[in-house]
């Protein structure tokens, strides 16, 4: 009950939904209709995740704070073999919410000559399961979908990373930052005004670059959840469409956003009958291969890298998406 209590009033914030519903009806704008059940939908998803955006940007980035770029690699440096993987993709969880703002990292880490195949579990990981997006996903799904997507996440980082490391690819890499020489710079210990003050500006950054795909994803999410008939998701996304998980991730790839923005257009297909492994791989299509972050990445990167990670991490976005639409009723 105490668990329930936490998952829906606070994490989800269900007590918002209802101040809001009961504040629409007394001026006079009905929330059972189409109109006024997307005004709701609107108003409460937007404030919901714009707290919970602030929150837990402030507590990640301070976080983060103990883990700059010299100490990651350091730390990353002193492992080898998959337990490096293992740690790259543990370090990616504390790390920037969007593959963009992670893939100027990995360039860093792959100068610094990092191995190849660490370098890119903790470029897979950082998008796809950060800290944030366990809590996000626990408002609307609840914590067992949460911890089983983040622990699969990692497993495909971890796994993502390692094909790649075997395959030896390191000629696939720009020569410029292959040749590059990393340069190690001792910095001061930050102090603990230093760090909030870093946590402070990180949600300032990032809300200002997020909010307007907080937006879109809500604005969709609303139409979904109010519009589009239940039938028609549920034929497309449903379980009668075996293919369903492909058609989510190839549909999810082209597009950009990052967990705050998908997290709205999730809970929409999910009240509409959507599997939940379907959901999850249009999410991880998304936060993880989106079209800016992979015409980022071919800068540092040669086609057939680029090629071979993106087809590593669908491949594995898919296997995902099917296991949890087999195993979703024993989560729901």
């Amino acid at each position: 009950m105490i668990w329930e209590f936490i998952q829906n009033q606070i994490l989800g914030m269900k007590w918002m939904s209802t101040l809001i519903g009961n504040l629409l009806e007394k001026i006079g704008l009905d929330t059972s209709s189409r109109m006024g059940g997307s005004v709701q939908f609107f108003l409460y998803d937007v404030l919901k995740i714009t707290i919970l955006l602030c929150i837990l940007i402030f507590m990640i980035s301070y976080i983060q704070s103990y883990f700059p770029p010299e100490r990651s690699k350091k730390i990353m440096g002193r492992f080898h073999g998959i337990w490096a993987n293992c740690i790259a993709a543990l370090l990616g969880t504390v790390t920037p919410f969007c593959s963009c703002s992670s893939i100027p990292l990995f360039i860093g880490f792959t100068s610094a000559g990092l191995p190849l195949g660490v370098t890119f579990s903790f470029l897979i990981s950082s998008p796809m399961v950060d800290l944030g997006s366990l809590v996000l996903l626990m408002s609307i799904f609840g914590s067992k979908v949460a911890i089983i997507y983040v622990i699969v996440g990692l497993v495909i980082a971890v796994i993502g990373g390692t094909i790649i490391e075997k395959l030896h690819l390191e000629n696939e890499v720009e020569a410029f930052i292959r040749k590059a020489n990393a340069v190690d710079i001792d910095m001061d210990e930050p102090t603990q005004k230093e760090r909030l003050s870093f946590a402070k500006q990180q949600v300032i950054d990032t809300f200002k670059k997020v909010f307007p795909y907080i937006l879109i994803g809500v604005g969709i999410g609303a139409v979904i959840h109010n519009w589009i008939p239940e039938s028609w998701v549920e034929k497309i996304l449903g379980s009668d469409n075996p293919f369903g998980v492909i058609l989510a991730t190839l549909v999810g790839i082209p597009m950009y956003a990052d967990i705050f923005g998908t997290i709205p257009v999730a809970e929409a297909l999910l009240a509409k009958g959507a599997q939940l492994g379907t959901i999850l791989s249009f999410m991880m299509g998304v936060t993880t291969l989106s079209l800016p972050s992979m015409i980022m990445l071919r800068k540092a990167v040669k086609p057939k890298l680029l090629g071979i990670f993106i087809v590593i991490c669908a491949v594995g976005i898919i296997i995902v998406g099917y296991f949890f639409n087999a195993i979703q009723y024993l989560l729901v």
